[in-house]
């Protein structure tokens, strides 16, 4: 296995690159992930590792390493170069990117979606994949994208629900006619709804559509969704984080469905 000892080596360089710039990620079809476990849950659902980087004061001289098309040994050095978290346990990879399109999603008899309108945040995309994937929502549809859902932070806040849960990226108008070819009745979420979350009849197939952090949903949403619900708030702040409000209305589906 070939050692890399320097911070200048253009293997080096091309891994930071393709952590820290969307661009390059779109370009080339690859993104950088980081951990054993999420390795291991991305190879479990299909991906593939086209190279690891394994630091052996982390990761030790015995451990099995995860398969991929190549493997380099890194000094400490390097791996602190190319590392994006602390306490990595020294597993480094670029994979290869999956079409995220919604002809592929595979959905139940009576299907839970969770729709995404402009999400910016990476923490909290990764945060609702954690939902998603906990719920066993059907899928995640992810509209018109503020961040990119290959971000590393996207990988590390989903601690690998990024791979394990269904997921698409389309705009707007086509998640919208998708849902409403496959019969699924759409719920947005936002402040003034006129019918509160648990009211609503999550039993039969259903997405609940949540907005932008700043913003919340558009007036594209608001006015062709098939209801409009709301979280009622008591407080002085009348918003809760989107990741939070979707994890709210997705458990009260499932208990509804006397999944829980």
């Amino acid at each position: 296995m070939e050692t890399i000892n320097s911070v200048q080596n253009y293997r080096v360089k091309a891994v930071v690159e393709l952590a820290e710039k969307s661009r390059e990620r779109r370009s080339s079809g690859l993104f950088v992930l980081e951990g054993a476990r999420e390795m291991e849950v991305a190879v479990k659902c299909g991906y593939s590792l086209q190279t690891l980087f394994v630091c052996r004061s982390r990761w030790g001289s015995l451990r099995p390493l995860p398969a991929a098309e190549q493997c380099f040994e890194v000094s400490a050095a390097v791996f602190a170069k190319l590392a994006y978290r602390e306490g990595s346990d020294g597993l480094l990879a670029v994979a290869e990117q999956k079409e995220l399109r919604l002809d592929s999603l595979q959905l139940s008899a009576t299907p839970f979606i969770i729709v995404l309108e402009a999400v910016e945040k990476p923490g909290n995309l990764g945060a609702i994949l954690r939902t998603a994937d906990a719920a066993k929502a059907d899928a995640v549809i992810v509209c018109d994208p503020q961040c990119d859902v290959y971000n590393p932070n996207v990988v590390r806040s989903s601690i690998g629900c990024l791979f394990s849960t269904q997921l698409a990226c389309c705009s707007s108008d086509e998640a919208l006619s998708y849902l409403r070819q496959h019969g699924i009745t759409t719920m947005a979420a936002e402040l003034q709804g006129s019918t509160s979350y648990h009211e609503a009849d999550m039993r039969q197939p259903c997405a609940v559509v949540v907005g932008a952090e700043a913003d919340g949903l558009t007036n594209f949403w608001l006015s062709n969704a098939d209801l409009r619900i709301k979280i009622p708030m008591r407080g002085a702040i009348d918003s809760l984080n989107v990741s939070v409000s979707t994890a709210v209305i997705t458990f009260e589906a499932m208990r509804q469905r006397n999944f829980l």
